[in-house]
């Protein structure tokens, strides 16, 4: 699945599943420009970094018209710390909304000229919080199902020439955990809760986005790859006190 000579764009790719997806696409082959707020503490050999705010989106028309070339743009950049509905208001949870929905947006419409005429693609790191009750990160949840939701439409109106994906994310292990999950107990323990018996780690984002990408998903356009690790044990299950195994 090499992308060598393919340039790629990874929004928010400094850290965490970003900095995951960065490194693939670079071993990939690929020239990756990676665009955030802050430079990244550790700079990869054939990755430029250029500075922008996302939510700014004359800086980002600006930013895509000022690339010469454009093959894929992953949409990576969002996050939202653990805030309840009531605990803030409305506007304060709208801002979770417009980066982590709007901007998205923003940039593949920015990005749209460069990816029709190189038959590109785009890949938006969703998340599991779109398809269940996200507590403590409602504003996330919604603004996560809403990216699905639009990825799909994209994907119909900008067919044949542009393909356009959902990776749905699970938990993933990057230096922010422990603020969700607690130190190295509570990992241990919300690790036990996943089928494959681990958090993801930011490179197995990577792989899939970079399989997206690729030639290999040349027919696939519209659609949502789960990386999650096999989803959440029903809680049902361990509730009961019939059908136990030994």
């Amino acid at each position: 699945m090499g992308l060598d000579g393919k340039v790629v764009v990874v929004t928010g790719g400094t850290r965490g599943v970003g900095a995951g997806v960065t490194r693939a696409f670079a071993e990939a082959g690929a020239q990756v420009v990676i665009c955030a707020r802050r430079p990244p503490e550790v700079t990869l050999p054939g990755v430029e970094f250029r500075p922008l705010d996302l939510r700014d989106p004359a800086a980002v028309r600006d930013f895509f018209a000022a690339l010469p070339r454009l093959d894929v743009l992953v949409n990576n950049a969002g996050g939202t710390p653990y805030r309840r509905l009531t605990d803030a208001d409305a506007e304060r949870h709208a801002r979770v909304i417009e980066l982590n929905l709007v901007a998205p947006l923003t940039a593949s419409l920015a990005a749209y000229e460069h990816l029709e005429r190189s038959r590109g693609s785009v890949v938006m790191i969703g998340s599991v919080s779109g398809g269940r009750p996200s507590p403590g990160s409602a504003a996330y949840g919604a603004a996560k199902a809403g990216l699905e939701n639009l990825a799909r439409s994209m994907a119909v109106e900008w067919a044949p020439r542009v393909r356009v994906n959902t990776l749905v994310v699970g938990m993933v292990r990057t230096e922010l955990s422990h603020l969700h999950y607690g130190g190295e107990e509570g990992i241990a323990s919300v690790s036990r809760t996943v089928p494959l018996g681990r958090l993801a780690e930011p490179s197995d984002i990577g792989a899939a986005a970079v399989f997206l990408a690729s030639d290999a998903a040349a027919y696939i356009s519209g659609a949502s790859l789960h990386v999650h690790g096999g989803g959440e044990r029903p809680a049902f299950l361990d509730a009961a006190t019939a059908n136990k195994e030994a």
